[in-house]
């Protein structure tokens, strides 16, 4: 089951803080084997959602100023080539699929060189510069979370058309579902352009946050059809 479908409401603060450590923990102890499951589990596939710090290029293929498809970007990535990750080399969506043993990077769903295959084994829909107030993705010009679920449904008809309908459900209900978006909120929308600071003390603007993100969870992603019905 994929692991936000298997949380409600209110502990969706639980499940926000366990995607964080989860990355957190892969990047900065990344050694063999980091990421342990039972005999009997796997992830046929990752499915990225957030900001810049999941985001394999998405932004390179929208109008916003917010891109790093320059060097020194990507200096120490395959082949020092810059491609849009907000990072020297891998980015930890690439880490974590890359420890699960899917694949070793997790592209952009709009990179222009994507393959069928990809699609089978996960992409991701992060933007830089996203948030789950909805102001941050506006200031900055890129893709809201919204925008990112319309483009995962997009994206499961593709899949139904590669794989058919049975494989696909397989799929999207044991997969890895990984959210990572807040700190532009704080640090751009809050902080810097200060225009929720009008409206919001900081438990009040942590609150909208949270409702947000329980909403994209609830509203947003089991929307889906293909996820109505699941926990």
């Amino acid at each position: 089951m994929a692991l936000f479908m298997q949380l409600t409401s209110s502990p969706v603060i639980t499940l926000l803080l366990l995607i964080h450590l989860t990355v957190l923990f892969t990047v900065c102890y990344r050694t063999k084997a980091v990421v342990k499951l039972p005999p009997n589990v796997s992830f046929p596939a990752v499915i990225a959602f957030g900001d810049s710090i999941v985001d394999s290029g998405n932004n390179n293929n929208i109008k916003t100023l917010v891109k790093c498809n320059f060097p020194p970007y990507g200096k120490d990535f395959q082949g020092g080539v810059p491609t849009g990750r907000f990072c020297n080399g891998k980015i930890p969506s690439d880490l974590l699929v890359e420890e699960l043993g899917i694949k070793e990077f997790l592209p952009a769903y709009l990179d222009p060189n994507l393959k069928s295959s990809d699609l089978v084994t996960g992409v991701c829909f992060a933007s830089g510069a996203s948030g789950y107030d909805p102001l941050t993705p506006q200031i900055a010009s890129v893709i809201p979370l919204s925008a990112q679920v319309d483009m995962f449904k997009e994206y499961i008809g593709k899949l139904k058309g590669i794989v058919g309908e049975d494989r696909t459900n397989f799929i999207l209900a044991n997969s890895l579902f990984v959210v990572v978006a807040g700190s532009d909120d704080i640090a751009n929308t809050y902080f810097i352009a200060r225009v929720r600071q009008l409206q919001y003390d900081i438990p009040a603007y942590t609150d909208l946050m949270l409702h947000s993100a329980s909403d994209f969870i609830k509203v947003g992603l089991r929307s889906s059809s293909y996820l109505k019905g699941t926990k």
